[in-house]
Parts: structure tokens; sequence; C-alpha cells
């Protein structure tokens, strides 16, 4: 891994990997889809206007800028994608087979994450296992199962280098929610700081695995960095680092505002395909093969995510 393009830089992750590679020393393209201007931080490196839909294009900047490792961040969320199933697929499934053909000609890794959405009712939910029973729900979760099996076929029949982690709920006080069943646990923190109290979409003791986002850039480059001969799955990692559910989130917070006032006004959406997800991850799999070790807990996560926010708040408080 040398020189990578980050496609859907200005997202949630990549907004926050393209300067985490970037620090590490790896020469990082910002691919944007030129919607929306490239937000200021991620202007200080290259970037390019890519599509993930669009191959030609993508093939261009590849060549241009040298490329051999692409990390993948385009997709559709759960919430956002139930709305929409066809778009979710063209992005999360038809988009990947276009990157992974292009890797298979022109010698690429890719990195395309994996989700918890992989798995259903019929999965164990407690302390889920690595190799287990992948029934999702939700388009979401679909796509993401498939990308984990085309990600296998591909390395197997051509030797592509393809791999992925099962990210759970990603928290970050950098970009808002996206769209997201777990993006509760985003919104909680900036309404705890600008209102003092929450309204939340899931139950009591919705309990779901979550990460701070610091864990999950770790994760992808660890994984991306990893010797291959040490592995055996490529694809579909678990890692895991927390599990909570709102009311306990709502106790760390109050940590720090004592009268922060938790409610509930349950979406039967959002919902039920929490109760589809798992409670908690094993992820001694991504251990024992790479060495994963998650680093922050909840109340570690919570304090750095009030006081970025207020932060934030003070610089802009509109």
């Amino acid at each position: 891994m040398k020189n990578i393009l980050v496609i859907g830089a200005a997202g949630q992750i990549g907004s926050e990997l393209v300067p985490y590679l970037r620090k590490l020393g790896y020469m990082t393209v910002a691919g944007t889809s030129g919607r929306t201007p490239l937000p200021a931080h991620l202007a200080e490196g290259p970037s390019a206007v890519v599509n993930l839909m669009d191959t030609d294009v993508l093939r261009q900047t590849v060549d241009y800028f040298q490329i051999d490792t692409v990390m993948n961040l385009a997709a559709i969320l759960s919430a956002t994608a139930e709305r929409d199933p066809l778009k979710a697929w063209r992005v999360g499934v038809d988009g990947v087979i276009g990157l992974l053909e292009l890797a298979r000609d022109k010698k690429l890794s890719v990195f395309t994450p994996s989700s918890i959405g992989v798995f259903g009712p019929s999965t164990p939910l407690k302390f889920t296992p690595q190799d287990t029973v992948c029934r999702p729900q939700t388009v979401y979760g679909i796509t993401k199962v498939t990308d984990e099996l085309l990600g296998d076929y591909y390395r197997k029949k051509y030797g592509v280098d393809a791999r992925s982690v099962r990210y759970p709920g990603l928290i970050s006080y950098v970009t808002p929610p996206g769209g997201g069943t777990t993006d509760y646990a985003v919104d909680i923190y900036w309404q705890a700081v600008k209102t003092g109290s929450y309204i939340s979409p899931l139950a009591r003791g919705t309990y779901l695995p979550m990460m701070f986002m610091e864990d999950a850039l770790r994760a992808a480059v660890e994984l991306m960095e990893a010797d291959p001969a040490r592995l055996k799955h490529f694809n579909g990692f678990n890692v895991s680092a927390m599990s909570f559910a709102p009311e306990e989130v709502a106790a760390s917070i109050r940590r720090h505002i004592p009268n922060f006032e938790l409610g509930y006004a349950i979406n039967p959406m959002l919902q039920s395909i929490a109760d589809s997800w798992p409670d908690a991850l094993d992820d001694s799999v991504a251990t024992e093969e790479w060495d994963w070790h998650s680093r922050y807990t909840l109340d570690d996560m919570t304090d750095i995510m009030l006081g970025e926010i207020r932060k934030q708040l003070a610089a802009d408080p509109t």
C-alpha cells in the first residue's frame, strides 16, 4: 500500500480517513463526486472527481496517480437504502463489481467496508461469532453480504487483494449523521450540548455494537497493512469496541451534563432494523489474524465527543 485513492472521501469515514492516511505518510487522493465543494481539510493534498459507477474515469484516475490501493467508501446507508433499494443495489453491488474488475486488470488492492447489517434475526445476536448465519432483512445488509462474497470470489478466482471489516455503528464529531440506524449515537451528543435533551428513535435497552471513529480508521489501515500470509478470511472481519443502549450513553453524558434528559419516540423502521442486528460482536478472529484491538471505551468517547462539539459550536454557533 503506497498510493491510495479514497472513493467517497467527503463522507463520514472518508473525511477522516484521508487526513489519517496522509498523516501516516501515504500519498492519498481524495475522491469525491463533485456534487459538493471539497472540504477544505481534504484539499490540502491531491484530489479527483470520481464516481464509483464511472469505471472509465476511475481507470483514468488510477493511471494518473499510479494508484495501487482503493478504499471504497461509497454506500447508501441502512435507513436511506430502505427508501430507494434499487439505488442502494446499484451503488453497493454494481459499483463494487466494476471496481473489482478494475482491480483485477490493474492489480489493485481494494478495501470496501462491510457492516453489522449483514446479520439478521437468525444470527446469534449476543457475542456474534465471525463465521455465522448472514440472512439480513435490509437491502443495505444484502448489498454488504454480496460485497463480502464478491471479494472472496475475486480473490480466489483472479487473485484480487480485496479485504473488508464489518463495522459496527461509527461515532464521530466531524460529520453529521448520514442516514444509518446507529446514527442516534452521534445525534445524541450534539443535542446534549445544544439543548440538554434528546428524543431517542430506539427503545430503552436496545443494545448495538458501536465504535469511535479513530478505532475505525485504524482498523481499516491495519487490515490493509496486514501480512496476507496470516489472513484466512480477508473479507468480513468482525471488529468490535463497545456495545451500549441509549440510556447508557445518557448516563455517560450526565457525567458532564448532570441535567441531561433522555426521552423516547420509537421509529418502527429503525427499531426493526436494530432488533435484527447483534447486541455485541466476537472479534477474536481479527485479533488472531492481524492483532486487532480497540482502544476507546464509551466514557473515553463521550469525553472527546462533548469537548469537540463544544469547540465547534463555540466557533460557529449557527
